[in-house]
């Protein structure tokens, strides 16, 4: 009498399918960055676009998998013995189950760690959106706004009191200070009281020579480029957001239905590597 085939727990033999299974996929992948880094000619520039190569690099990457779940299900199969297709499918499942865990240990979980960057930065850009804003108003106001030392603002504005406060009798620093502070208050605040809307006219028609209904449409043309400015910011940020999350959601249906053919690529090997009962007898 023959010995019975040799077949090792089913613990060992569903670890030994997913160590397999791991091990040949990267192998092929090996073989896929070798292939693709030979289609490279930078001297000719006969080289695939970058749409051709992604597109190539993830068909690839799913083959390999599927080869390596496929082998992996088989070896798990075979070493454990069964002849039952149940037990050999959830062998199956098993192997499909470790290899990815143990994938997703070695890589650093890679597709969580995308779609946690791209949450974040969908959430940086929404967030950005009151300081672009402001941002926006700042860079509308052009001359009449000078950008200042937060101290140099501080002494210009205490000049600026010690002359007496009359636009016309203060220096050009001394206005440009206290014209800065008024719109930095408008940028912080939304609007300003109708007193500082007041001076801040006197001060921008004193400093450009203007009349007071031309320094008041000036502010108010700034005020509209600014509002146009920041309302166009915020769009292009939700168009951003928007972008982002649905590059995130497409990302992973199709990692969900990598996964699923994965799983069903080991439980066919799994299949496929089952003992008959006939070869059982035969040994027996």
């Amino acid at each position: 009498m023959r010995p019975p085939f040799p077949h090792a727990s089913p613990g060992g033999a569903v670890f030994a399918g997913g160590i397999v299974a791991i091990a040949v996929g990267v192998m092929l992948n090996v073989l896929g960055v070798a292939i693709g880094v030979s289609t490279v000619d930078a001297t000719t520039g006969d080289t695939p676009s970058a749409s051709s190569f992604g597109i190539g690099g993830g068909i690839w990457l799913l083959v390999a998998n599927l080869i390596g779940l496929g082998v992996g299900g088989y070896v798990a199969a075979r070493l454990s013995g069964t002849s039952d297709g149940t037990d050999s499918s959830l062998h199956g499942l098993a192997v499909w189950g470790i290899a990815f865990l143990i994938s997703a240990v070695l890589l650093g979980n890679v597709i969580s760690g995308a779609a946690s960057t791209v949450v974040q930065g969908a959430s940086s850009i929404l967030g950005g959106v009151a300081q672009g804003a402001g941002q926006a108003v700042s860079a509308a106001a052009g001359p009449v706004a000078q950008r200042l030392d937060p101290q140099q603002l501080v002494d210009r504005a205490q000049a600026a009191l010690r002359a007496g406060g009359d636009p016309a009798a203060m220096t050009s620093d001394q206005r440009n200070a206290e014209i800065a502070s008024l719109l930095t208050r408008r940028v912080t605040s939304g609007n300003l009281p109708a007193g500082d809307r007041e001076r801040l006219n006197a001060l921008v028609a004193a400093e450009y020579n203007l009349s007071p209904q031309e320094a008041q449409t000036r502010l108010q043309q700034v005020e509209q480029q600014a509002t146009q400015t920041a309302q166009q910011a915020e769009q292009a940020a939700r168009q951003a957001a928007d972008a982002a999350a649905t590059a995130a959601a497409t990302a992973a249906y199709w990692a969900f239905a990598a996964m699923l053919l994965g799983a069903v690529a080991a439980v066919l090997g799994a299949r496929f590597g089952t003992r008959t009962m006939v070869a059982v007898r035969r040994y027996a």
